[in-house]
Order: C-alpha cells, then structure tokens, then sequence
C-alpha cells in the first residue's frame, strides 16, 4: 500500500476508492532517527507502563486501523468528541482514545516519555505536547450514555488516573504477539489480499462471540447481497468481562472459515481492538475502522457492542439503536450498513430466515446465548446441530466446563467489624466440603502481604481493593471459588472488581451491620481510636461507607448467626449451579 501526500492511502487494486480521511494512514514509524539511536535514548526515559487497552490501542494507531488517529487524543479533539463525535477538524470519529496517566507518572510537558506493556517491553517514544484534566462524568455520559457503575467501561474508567496525555508517537515495535500469526494482519495487509479477490464490494463482520449457524447464514447472505468478499474480523483484544476467550473463538473461526465458507470469497482475520461496549457509539467507530481495513458495507447487528442491562435490570441501549446511528452516517464513512433482524431456524424447511419474513404461524427454532451457556454449556446438554456445527460445538465444550467446575467470587463488603471475615471463614469450610479450590482473600491480610505500605486514603484504599479483584479474577477464570472479605466502601470500585472478575461470577454479599453494632463488637478499639481522632479517614467515622444498591445477598448479622448467613449464601450459590449437591 503506498500513501498519498496527504498521508492517506490509496485505495488498493479491486477496491473501492477511499472516502474521506479513513483508510489506515500510518504512523511515521521513527520519524527519521536512527531506530538503534531511539532505542538506546528510550530506555533512559521516563517510562508509563500502558494497559492491555493501551496497547491495544497503540497497536491500531500505529498500523493505520485507528485512521486518521495517528496519536492519542490532545484536548480539542477529545472535547470536540464528546460533544459532537467529531474531532476538531471536523472529522467523524465517534469513541475517544486517549493515554491515562498514573498519578506517580513524572511526565512533563516538552519531555519524552517511553511506552511499554504491560511486560515493560518498549513500544513507543511520545513527545508530550499536551496533559490535560479528563472530564470524568462527561466522558461516561457521552460515550457511555450513562454514568452507572454496572457499565464495564464506566467502572473500567474509575481506576484511570485524572489526566490525559498527548503528542507525536514514534513508534519501536508492535506489540508481540505469539499466537495466530498467520491472522495477525494490519489494514494494508487485508486490503492486499482482500484486492486478491478481485471483488469491488466488501462486507466486514464484528464479532465477539463464537460463531453458530444463524451467524453462518447470516453472513453468507450478506455478502450475496452486495455481490462482495466477506471478511470476518473478530476483535481479540478486551471484550466483555466473562466472554468466551478469543483463543477458543479464534480455533473455531479457523474451523468455519476453512471447511464451511468459500474461501474464494472469504477473508478472516484478527482484530486488536479493545472494545468499550459503547453501543450505537461503538457501532459506528467499528464501522469506520472496517472502512480502514477495505471494507464497503458492513453487518451491524441487534444490541451491537451492548454490555447487557444496567443496575435497574434495563438494557443500556436500544435493540435497534446502533442500527440507526451507523445508516445516519453511512454516506459520510463510505460505509453501507447491512442491517438484518433475528434469524431463526425452520425446522419443517431445514433452513433459516430473519423473524420478520417467517411466515404468521409457522414453527420457529433458536437459541439464545444466555441458554447455550446456562442450559447446554452449563447444563451439559447436546448441542443441537441445527443450531451449531459439531466440530464447533466440541471446541466451546473443552472451553466451558460444567457450571459446577467454573469459577467464581464472593465479594463480602460492609463496616469494619460487621461480620465479613467470620462469615467468609465459615463460608471458606462449606464450599471445601462441596469439593471446590477456595482461595481465601481477606483484606488485613492482603494489605499485610500484598499491600504492604499502603495507607488508608481513598486512592491506597482503591489499590488494595482492586488487588483483591485481580488476584480473585484470576482465581475464578481458572476454575476456582475466591472468597473476599473488604470493607471496599466505594461502590464504583465495587462495580469495577465486578466487572474486572466478570458479572456472571461475581456474588456480591453485603454485610448490612449497624454502625452502632460494629462500634459495640470493636475488639481491636479502632471505632474508639476514630472517634478521639488518633485515627484518621476511618470508614463509618470520619469517612463514608457507599452501601450496594443491588447486591446479590444481603446479610443481617443480628437477627442470624454467621453459619445460618453462610449456609444461605451455599444456597445461593448452588441454584447459580456453582455448586454439584451432593448425593444424600
């Protein structure tokens, strides 16, 4: 792919020309210097240690997907974006990408900072020309179009730093990857094979879930329609806490790519896209990114990018929503939004159709994916053919064990002294006896191993929270039972633990005790040393305590003994089905 002098490529052989600024202009890679000499200079720098988003994104900005981005957002454009979803100049970019920094990042104005991952690997060398304060709620509320806490990026968000950073990116090396190789392909490579084809017209496909039957005809009817290549371009970087893993999607895209769609008409490659799960937003972004990779239409399903319901029970966004936002402007990114309703299987005709041209009365089949996970993965029930090839189904088997052997977390919260660490113990010896792994993680001994040197402000007190999660997410996403107790009194660092273990995993127990309960069992006298004031931001005295409005389990240690309060929470956790009750 050759570029143009206005930095923006040409359009490949076979493709249609570019509309617009999008088709994955790249970053000057080193800007003219030495990359020996750059190297050398980086690992003397100040360094900030990016996030697994942060390297996603710096990985597409770099390769041209995040065209006609070529760094993080300065201050205009990220303003310019909220309030419009346009950047400065007035082009269509509808989702911020932005560089967080840390608090303790010493990275000043007119320097030059490295980026490294998350491995401390060099990545990138930023000049930074702007830092600049986030607009925390406003960001939540134009992207998000929400500020709850049960939103995965809104929760996400509260552990970013207050400032955005800015500036030239040259860039050292691409983010390693050891995996699928061959798939791994940036704009300009899928471009290139895409013009291989030979085919004018381009119908790209999101997607972060395996792949089923109606996703099959789906797709081949999309590009029927338009007469074009498909290109299946699944986003492997951050999707949805508790989604199936991209290595499992991935094996069985390989699969269907090879023995069930034409492979003179198919393109499949991977996407490092973090995704935000913005919806209608997102939608519209993922379009505009296809338009980078050389696509011409694009399929934009039913609750496109949704994250699912808020704390109220309501989804985030409409069905149809990110239908709408895409057609609106489809002209302006030169892409064409093919939109289709649900399919569903007939089984009397052995084929599937979209609900809205199945005939009155006739008999339809599907399955939605909360029941191929919690009747068929987890229930251990076949699944049917109709709805999934087998060779498909035999791979999201060996991924998904029964939902007896998944893992998961319970999150014990509430005042010091309510009964957290009493129940969480005894709770600890049932699930044992039930044959589960446990990992016990009880605040005071975190901070005493873990956490060692940090205070009791409201950021070290964030930190230590967030270390449980961490190390109960990895316990959970290996199979095992984590049982956390912490006073964790801010509830969007709950709902981030939330959404960093998963929703589906996540049992939240508040402990409802008194103040004036809590105070009376005080052994330790630590209430007493609060209230003489030997003892500062003491939650309950001098700080606040944010109660769940919508916990799992809620717990009173007066009127019930700890055993009884565990004993309801096995309960509860064997009708999830985390727990196999045992033969009488």
């Amino acid at each position: 792919m050759t570029e143009n002098v206005s930095g923006h490529p040409k359009a490949a052989p076979g493709l249609p020309g570019l509309i617009g600024p999008y088709g994955g202009a790249l970053i000057n890679l080193l800007a003219g210097v030495d990359g020996g000499e750059l190297l050398a200079r980086a690992a003397a720098l100040p360094r900030v240690q990016l996030t697994a988003r942060g390297v996603c994104d710096l990985e597409l900005l770099a390769c041209g997907g995040f065209s006609p981005l070529r760094r993080f957002m300065n201050r205009a454009d990220y303003l310019s974006v909220l309030e419009r979803m346009r950047l400065a100049d007035g082009t269509l970019y509808p989702i911020p990408v932005t560089l967080p920094l840390p608090t303790d990042a010493g990275v000043r104005l007119d320097a030059e900072v490295a980026l490294s991952d998350q491995h401390n690997n060099l990545l990138a060398v930023m000049r930074v020309e702007e830092i600049y304060e986030r607009d925390r709620a406003g960001e939540a509320r134009s992207v998000c179009g929400t500020v709850d806490p049960r939103h995965p990026l809104v929760a996400e968000m509260n552990s970013w730093g207050d400032s955005y950073a800015s500036g030239e990116l040259r860039v050292l090396a691409a983010p390693r990857h050891y995996d699928f190789k061959s798939l791994r392909l940036t704009p300009a490579q899928v471009r290139e094979r895409l013009a291989a084809l030979g085919r004018a017209n381009v119908v790209a496909f999101q997607t972060r879930n395996p792949l089923h039957r109606a996703h099959e005809e789906l797709t081949a009817r999309a590009a029927r329609q338009v007469g074009g290549t498909l290109l299946l371009h699944p986003a492997v970087g951050l999707t949805k806490p508790g989604d199936v893993d991209y290595y499992t999607r991935v094996r069985t895209y390989k699969i269907l790519a090879a023995d069930y769609y034409d492979p003179s008409g198919t393109v499949l490659a991977l996407l490092p896209l973090a995704m935000r799960m913005c919806g209608p937003r997102e939608a519209l972004w993922h379009a505009l990114i296809r338009r980078n990779f050389g696509a011409s239409h694009f399929i934009v399903g039913r609750d496109h990018a949704s994250p699912g319901n808020d704390s109220r029970g309501r989804p985030f966004y409409g069905p149809y929503d990110a239908q709408e936002l895409v057609g609106r402007h489809s002209e302006e990114i030169g892409v064409r939004p093919l939109a289709f309703s649900e399919m569903v299987y007939l089984p009397e005709e052995d084929r599937y159709e979209e609900q809205t041209a199945v005939a009155e009365g006739a008999r339809t089949l599907s399955i939605s994916g909360s029941e191929l996970r919690e009747e068929y993965l987890e229930g251990g029930r076949d699944i049917p053919a109709w709805f999934m090839r087998p060779e498909v189904a035999a791979v999201l088997r060996q991924a998904y064990p029964p939902k007896h052997a998944q893992g998961f977390c319970v999150w014990f919260t509430g005042l010091s002294g309510a009964g957290k660490s009493t129940t969480a113990d005894i709770l600890t010896v049932k699930l044992l006896e039930y044959g589960r792994r446990v990992t016990s993680l009880d605040g005071d001994a975190v901070r005493a191993h873990l956490s060692k040197g940090l205070g009791f402000s409201k950021e070290d007190r964030d930190t230590n929270v967030r270390r449980i999660a961490y190390v109960a997410s990895e316990v959970a996403r290996h199979g095992g039972a984590a049982v956390c107790a912490a006073v964790s009194p801010y509830s969007a660092t709950r709902n981030e633990c939330r959404a960093m273990v998963g929703h589906e995993r996540f049992v939240e127990v508040f402990v409802d005790t008194p103040l004036e309960v809590c105070e009376r069992r005080d052994t330790k006298g630590m209430y007493a040393l609060a209230r003489a004031g030997k003892l500062k931001s003491f939650t309950g005295v001098d700080d606040a305590y944010e109660p769940p409005t919508s916990p799992e389990l809620r717990i009173e240690t007066e009127t019930r003994t700890a055993e009884e309060n565990a004993d309801r929470i096995v309960e509860h956790l064997a009708r999830r089905g985390f727990l196999q009750r045992p033969r009488t």
